[in-house]
């Protein structure tokens, strides 16, 4: 146990003697002090953008199919009540001209019948003006 005692004494005055000797000292010491460079190099990389795809779709619609409608009016011409010279004043309102309706008057070219014109009815005018298939 000794020994190991020794060694440490031993030790200690090493370095009390060393720590006296004024060139250890200052080689020490500048040893410490010196300043070491310190280099940091940051790389950025940026990613190039991607480029933008756009599409445009125009649409194109089929034409619609043409329709055509076809109606056939039958236009009965009865004489009106009375004789062929009568100028009316019953409800045929207008001589010898009678239409059943107002289909059959536009077929015959004769819409709007206005009261007194040949072929005015009340059966044609709706809402009592005096003017029929207005």
């Amino acid at each position: 146990m000794l020994l190991p005692a020794a060694g440490v004494l031993f030790l200690i005055g090493v370095g009390m003697g060393a720590a006296d000797d004024p060139a250890q000292a200052e080689k020490a010491a500048s040893v410490r002090a010196a300043p070491v460079a310190t280099v940091t190099a940051t790389a950025t990389q940026t990613a190039a953008p991607e480029p933008a795809v756009t599409e445009t779709v125009t649409a194109k619609p089929k034409p619609a199919p043409t329709v055509t409608e076809t109606k056939t009016v039958k236009v009965t011409v009865e004489p009106a009540i009375g004789s062929a010279g009568d100028t009316g004043g019953g409800s045929a309102g207008g001589g010898s001209v009678y239409y059943k309706n107002c289909d059959a008057a536009r077929a015959a070219g004769a819409a709007p019948v206005h009261a007194g014109d040949p072929g005015y009815g009340k059966h044609l005018d709706r809402d009592g003006d005096g003017v029929g298939c207005e």
